[in-house]
């Protein structure tokens, strides 16, 4: 038999308030809280969200940034330009390093808090804005950061057209330094067209959960370092992009085959045997320094002069943690 209508809702209300009660009455854990307030491993913050935004991936702890500074080298007396600073992790340590410190940060709530922090610091100027669009100064300076990964290329781009740069040391996805670097045994062409001016290193790599947010992907730690004299004469340096393009075309799916186009084949044929190629390698697996010596065989007018630095055979790639 079916109850009244009325007793079915009172039953229902006390045992709602019973069940209710209950639930107030038992603990909440901590981590739930955490959650429940943004905090815990899981839980995103709006900063978080900002960050991912701008691209934004940022050393976490004091630790980290020791481990990445250990790589940095920096002029006592001289100029540094940080980019990406953030809260500035990074840009008290580098004022101690460095005569002077410009730190750029496009956030203008994390530009606050770095000048909160770094306020006291006579020798740093933080600016507010895009790193990209600042003119290179007129006299030699160093680039340290943590550079936002969807902006690596642009801001490698930028330290390689500023003529006053003598190195840059930067944070950058794993994969990127690797085919920069020759780190998957292939070379990239901007690698090979800047060589002999630019000597490109791959120092370590940290871990992706010393960032936040945490990116998908492991980082690196990349040098650039401006030769004080270029492996090719200066005034043949034009000559020598225009051979590494004509080699990358792809044309005839060999180094040899693609050179022929615009050089004589017996030539281009001994250009590569005294370079150590091969008649039949592809052009991503010949070497920087290979390339210098075929340009030095083709170009009768160049004396150009091997790199026998560390910095030209294949990085090891090592952990800095």
């Amino acid at each position: 038999m079916n109850s009244a209508p009325g007793q079915d809702r009172s039953g229902a209300t006390a045992r709602s308030s019973r069940r209710r009660a209950a639930s107030a009455a038992r603990p909440v854990p901590a981590a739930s809280r955490r959650q429940a307030h943004g905090g815990g491993r899981g839980a995103r913050s709006e900063a978080d969200r900002r960050r991912r935004e701008l691209s934004q991936n940022y050393l976490r702890s004091p630790e980290a940034a020791r481990q990445f500074l250990k790589m940095v080298h920096l002029d006592p007396d001289g100029l540094c330009i940080e980019v990406g600073a953030g809260d500035g992790i990074l840009t008290a340590r580098l004022a101690a390093m460095a005569g002077e410190v410009i730190a750029y940060e496009i956030d203008p709530a994390l530009a606050g808090r770095l000048m909160a922090r770094v306020g006291d610091r006579r020798n740093v100027r933080v600016k507010t804005g895009d790193f990209l669009a600042a003119r290179p100064p007129g006299r030699p300076f160093q680039v340290v950061g943590n550079a936002p990964f969807s902006l690596t290329s642009p801001i490698i781009d930028w330290c390689l057209r500023a003529s006053r740069m003598t190195t840059a040391t930067l944070i950058t996805q794993l994969e990127y330094a690797r085919k920069r670097t020759g780190g998957y045994g292939r070379w990239s062409q901007l690698t090979v067209s800047t060589w002999p001016q630019v000597r490109w290193e791959l120092l370590g790599t940290i871990a992706r959960t010393e960032f936040r947010p945490v990116p998908r992907v492991d980082a690196a730690i990349v040098r650039l370092g401006r030769r004080p004299e270029p492996l090719v004469d200066r005034a043949r340096l034009a000559a020598y992009r225009r051979m590494v393009q004509t080699g990358f075309s792809g044309v005839g799916g060999s180094v040899q085959a693609s050179l022929r186009r615009v050089y004589p084949a017996e030539t281009v044929a001994a250009a590569c045997g005294a370079a150590g190629v091969d008649r039949r390698a592809v052009v991503g697996y010949v070497s920087p320094d290979q390339w210098v010596r075929i340009f030095a065989e083709l170009d009768t007018g160049s004396r150009a002069r091997p790199d026998v630095s560390d910095a030209a055979r294949p990085p090891a790639g090592r952990k800095t943690r």
